[in-house]
């Protein structure tokens, strides 16, 4: 069984940015897309972008142009950056298959504030 270990997050400024990683502890290879998700309190988890094997990728038109999500089967890691983060990116962000097939991590805290 996968396991999956967010990192990255913490405490950044309006326009400021911040690159997630996502450690799988087996291979992620044969999983065709993997995604970035997030979770604000009071709301429901969403999908921010994901990514297939091949490389396309897709993302809420509330980060795109901002966000760019990339994959390294090598390392079974997947990436988030993010850029111009907004106060409204708050949120506990996680990593997980699209659709969702592995047991989520514990996420890595995103907060946006000045």
């Amino acid at each position: 069984q996968v396991q999956l270990v967010e990192s990255g997050g913490g405490l950044v400024q309006p326009g400021g940015s911040l690159r997630l990683s996502c450690a799988a502890s087996g291979s992620i290879f044969s999983i065709n897309a993997m995604g970035w998700y997030r979770q604000a309190p009071g709301k429901q988890r969403e999908l921010v972008a994901a990514i297939t094997s091949g490389g396309s990728t897709n993302y809420a038109d509330s980060v795109k142009g901002r966000f760019t999500i990339s994959r390294d089967n090598a390392k079974n890691t997947v990436y988030l950056q993010m850029n111009n983060l907004k106060p409204e990116d708050t949120a506990v962000y996680y990593c997980n298959a699209d659709p969702v097939t592995i047991n989520w991590g514990q996420g890595t805290q995103v907060t946006v504030s000045s």
